[in-house]
């Protein structure tokens, strides 16, 4: 009771009605089916490797995921929303690998379906980070921390055709943009930027350094 009323301070849930819920994971499921269509389809030769390379990564899905958090009722619908986001996002895109390209990326499933397991914890935490107080601004600094993250590792991306790599400005250019976006429309307070921004700088730094995503993913954290 004691920390719910302490989260409470931080962000109070809006009232919502039951209809008004089911519509917003319907939209959440919507999303997701039209996302996981959409990468799988930008995901074959002759289509302009940036979509795929965005696609194939974590970075726009922690975006998408932190906006859908963010801007729900509640936590426990954050988290609710995020993971029939991630469900329908991955099984659109892998009964589409399945039946129509007819193979299966055993060691893929296996990492996206973790992503999605771990989803609601993590949306609803993010669900906080529209808040009041210092807690927010470090909620927040989480995913445009990994965006930051990836966004520099890009230098070092693998595209098909060494023809290709002249897009890989435009590919950070894309994940510095999603880092303005989150900084600007989520925290209640434009200065809070101040605060958010030096600490993801900051932790950024040390998970490139250490090359944590590197550790943690071993290359997977490119394939959907």
């Amino acid at each position: 009771m004691g920390i719910h009323k302490e989260l409470s301070q931080i962000r109070a849930e809006n009232q919502s009605t039951t209809k008004q819920k089911v519509f917003s994971i319907v939209c959440a499921i919507t999303i997701g089916l039209i996302l996981g269509l959409a990468a799988k389809l930008v995901d074959a030769q002759g289509i302009n490797p940036i979509f795929d390379d965005i696609g194939g990564r974590l970075g726009i899905w922690i975006f998408v995921a932190t906006l859908i958090s963010v801007f729900s009722y509640s936590p426990k619908l954050a988290a609710v929303k995020v993971f029939f986001f991630f469900l329908s996002l991955l099984t659109v895109y892998y009964l589409y690998t399945v039946f129509f390209l007819h193979f299966v990326p055993m060691k893929e499933i296996i990492f996206w379906g973790m992503c999605a397991v771990v989803s609601p914890m993590c949306a609803y935490v993010m669900w906080y980070a529209r808040g009041n107080g210092t807690v927010p601004s470090l909620v927040l600094s989480l995913p445009i921390t990994a965006l930051l993250s990836e966004g520099y590792q890009l230098r070092d991306a693998y595209l098909p055709e060494h023809t290709h790599y002249y897009l890989i400005p435009i590919l950070m250019g894309i994940y510095l943009i999603m880092v303005i976006i989150l900084l600007f429309i989520v925290p209640t307070k434009r200065l809070k930027f101040l605060i958010i921004l030096p600490i993801s700088i900051i932790m950024s730094f040390i998970i490139i350094y250490f090359d944590v995503l590197g550790r943690l993913f071993g290359g997977l954290n490119g394939v959907l």
